[in-house]
Parts: structure tokens; sequence; C-alpha cells
């Protein structure tokens, strides 16, 4: 699955690049978050409930940062396990660019889901 986006903020390129550094940043941004713990330089471990139909399930797993450009762009890669219900993994390649007195996000996710959570959508 391929997602992208932009989104205009209402912040600066060097606040909204030490948000996504910030773990609990991080555990407001992401859906179903109950918690996220590390650092940028020796990654996150975070812990993510999604319930799709029927089934709930709690994904731990692993963040990582690279190709860090401050206030400019950063990589970020992930991969959890929900147990039965399956796995998730991906990345995303995050831009920042100064606009309109704020910050242009821009993003391109790759993602793979499989297990009961992929079969049920």
């Amino acid at each position: 699955m391929q997602m992208s986006d932009t989104r205009q903020i209402n912040a600066s390129p060097a606040e909204v690049y030490a948000a996504l550094l910030d773990p609990d940043m991080l555990i407001k941004c992401v859906p179903g978050a109950t918690e996220v713990t590390g650092s940028p330089e020796d990654g996150f471990e975070a812990t993510v409930v999604q319930k799709v139909g029927p089934v709930k399930a709690t994904f731990k797993g692993q963040v990582t940062m690279t190709d860090m450009v401050p206030d400019q762009s950063i990589k970020i890669s992930g991969e959890g396990k929900g147990g039965a219900a399956g796995f998730a993994k991906g990345e995303a390649d995050v831009k920042l660019v100064a606009k309109d007195g704020g910050t242009e996000l821009s993003y391109d996710v790759e993602a793979k889901v499989g297990g009961k959570l992929a079969q049920l959508g």
C-alpha cells in the first residue's frame, strides 16, 4: 500500500522537525498509539492498538529514523507484530519546506500488512 499527502502546519520547519523526534508528540500523532519510548538516535519502541471489524490487535514494534537532515527531511521506518492478527511494516520519506509563514510537510509512505487484519481490510 502506498500513500502520499501534503499538510500545511502553522509552525516553523525547526519546530515541526523537533516534534517528529519527540516521543510525546509521536504518541499524539499515531492513531491507536498507547506507548512510545526511546530516542531518535537509538530508535523508538511503540505499542499501537488497532481494530478492524471484529479483530482487535496490539502491535509492538520498532521505529528508526535515518537520512536525517535537520529542519528539512527524515526517513521513518517501522515494523511491528500483532501475534495472530498479523504484522505491519513500512517506511515514510518526510520532507519539510517553509511556506506561507509555516511549514509544508509532505510524505510518501510504503506500507505492508499481513495476517487477519489485512484479510479484513
